[in-house]
């Protein structure tokens, strides 16, 4: 399949409250790793497009999930996308050398994350 969900990720403004409700609601492995920003929680499911959660860092906005698409070009699928409508909230951002996302909403106003690199390096 093209362009795959490859990354589910939450933004909360409670990541205890968040890592404790998850880990009893489903049976994900979850993993604290060092991030620029502080902690990242990996959140393994086994089968199927993992994720993680972190601490909401846009100050007043409420807790949300943020899908992210696999892309090979993330300078070319943000600029398709802009071309196409989208609005460009984070462009080709570097992630601790395991790749860049870039983070559009669409011309509906919904949110969506894309990804170049390797999830597994993070």
């Amino acid at each position: 399949m093209a362009n795959p969900f490859v990354h589910i990720e939450l933004a909360t403004n409670d990541i205890s409250k968040a890592k404790a409700f998850y880990s009893q609601l489903f049976d994900w492995k979850l993993e604290d790793v060092p991030a620029e920003f502080g902690t990242y929680t990996m959140i393994g499911v086994g089968e199927g497009t993992g994720g993680g959660m972190m601490t909401q860092m846009r100050p007043g906005e409420p807790s949300m999930w943020t899908a992210y698409v696999g892309v090979d070009d993330i300078d070319g699928a943000t600029q398709r996308a802009k071309a196409l409508g989208a609005k460009i909230l984070m462009d080709g951002y570097e992630v601790k050398g395991a790749g860049r996302l870039g983070i559009i909403t669409d011309p509906t106003g919904a949110m969506l994350g894309l990804w170049q690199g390797n999830l597994a390096q993070l």
